[in-house]
């Protein structure tokens, strides 16, 4: 953790809120042209209302009611619904996501994360809903979501999202996979090894990825009672092996396998050998290291997690909306990222240094929910109708 500078502070601020407020401006109208029919009412002005909405975790309506001189929260989303080309916003929002990122990251041969957000969803869908409601496992009281495909670039101090897909209904998982890939193109960035969740285990994908030579780990499901994966369960030392994974509606795939043995040593209240099984390609890692090197992967977990302070809440039954407040929270995070690594830093030997303490995420919400409440204050006060 840098440590919180004890020594005097410059003369001259290195980020105001207005500064904050123009950065997160200038990416979306830059990349997200929207045309409004109003005259009164600009695009400037709805970015400003949807960035108020995000960083407080709030909903268009009460955000709405709570500003003055903006429109109704019916207005804004009448403008809202007008977006119906996914493909089109989806490529401006990656355009955006990518526009705010340290350098160093473009022509850079990074390791990758790529990962499913599943948000739950209820209700009955729409016309409008049914290509993009995901099915999957329970979660939260349904086996409905809307899901978003994340490509994720693990960097010390430059963890960001570079890509997000709404994933269709009958879409593939190599097709979602192939479809993150091509976004690293226009970084021109190599993959040094991609880490994928276990729901990603699958013939087809472990194929795809072996005939493209793409460097992955990648956690294998333990699957049935004496065969299968769990037959490689056995003895008390990690070790590497070759399995054949088979599945009856894709054929079959060798893979190399690596078995992790580590000890539960009284964690839950459990003891014993723990087993947790790997599926690699041209991956040299130490066995005993494997774990520690997937735990970054986690850095894909906390960024859904971070995005899900600056999420603007909707019941909205517009998928293309709906990607538009996803994308933003994520396009919110890299902007951290990015300020606090040209404004929130300084050049020392041995490197740079961050003084995250100082310009945390909150902090940037915060920044960015007064200076929008400066050009429109909230209501103060509330009066009740006349009773005559």
């Amino acid at each position: 953790m840098t440590p919180y500078p004890s020594s005097s502070l410059s003369p001259t601020p290195a980020l105001t809120d207005e500064a904050t407020l123009d950065a997160a401006l200038d990416c979306l109208l830059e990349h997200l042209p929207l045309e409004l029919e109003s005259t009164y009412f600009g695009c400037e002005d709805l970015f400003e209302i949807l960035l108020r909405a995000a960083s407080r975790h709030d909903s268009i309506e009460h955000t709405a009611q709570r500003l003055e001189g903006v429109p109704s929260g019916n207005g804004i989303r009448y403008h809202l619904d007008k977006l119906d080309d996914m493909v089109t916003l989806e490529g401006q929002l990656n355009r955006a996501l990518q526009s705010r990122i340290p350098p160093k990251i473009r022509k850079g041969r990074h390791r990758i994360a790529i990962d499913l957000h599943l948000i739950p969803y209820y209700g009955n869908p729409t016309e409008a809903e049914v290509p993009y409601i995901y099915r999957s496992q329970a979660k939260a009281g349904t086996t409905s979501f809307f899901a978003y495909a994340t490509v994720y670039v693990i960097c010390r101090n430059k963890r960001v999202t570079l890509g997000i897909h709404a994933v269709h209904r009958q879409e593939t998982l190599v097709a979602t996979v192939t479809y993150l890939l091509a976004m690293l193109s226009p970084l021109r960035m190599r993959v040094k090894r991609l880490y994928l969740d276990r729901g990603f285990y699958s013939v087809p994908v472990i194929r795809w990825l072996k005939a493209l030579n793409i460097p992955f780990l990648m956690p294998a499901v333990i699957r049935g009672k004496t065969g299968g994966t769990r037959q490689l369960l056995v003895g008390c030392k990690s070790y590497a092996t070759c399995y054949t994974l088979t599945s009856a509606n894709y054929g079959s795939v060798a893979c190399q396998m690596r078995v992790v043995c580590t000890y539960y040593k009284g964690f839950k209240g459990k003891h014993g050998i723990q087993y947790t099984l790997y599926v690699v390609h041209r991956v040299t890692v130490a066995l005993n290291q494997l774990h520690l090197h997937y735990k970054d992967r986690f850095g894909i977990e906390t960024s859904y997690r971070m995005k899900n302070h600056c999420r603007i809440r909707t019941a909205s039954k517009n998928p293309v909306v709906r990607l538009l407040f996803v994308a933003l929270a994520f396009i919110l995070v890299n902007l951290w990222v990015y300020l606090l690594w040209f404004f929130v830093s300084q050049t020392q030997r041995g490197g740079r240094v961050i003084y995250r303490e100082l310009f945390s995420l909150k902090t940037m919400l915060e920044f960015l929910s007064q200076a929008v409440e400066r050009h429109f204050p909230v209501f103060t006060t509330i009066y009740l109708p006349s009773s005559g």
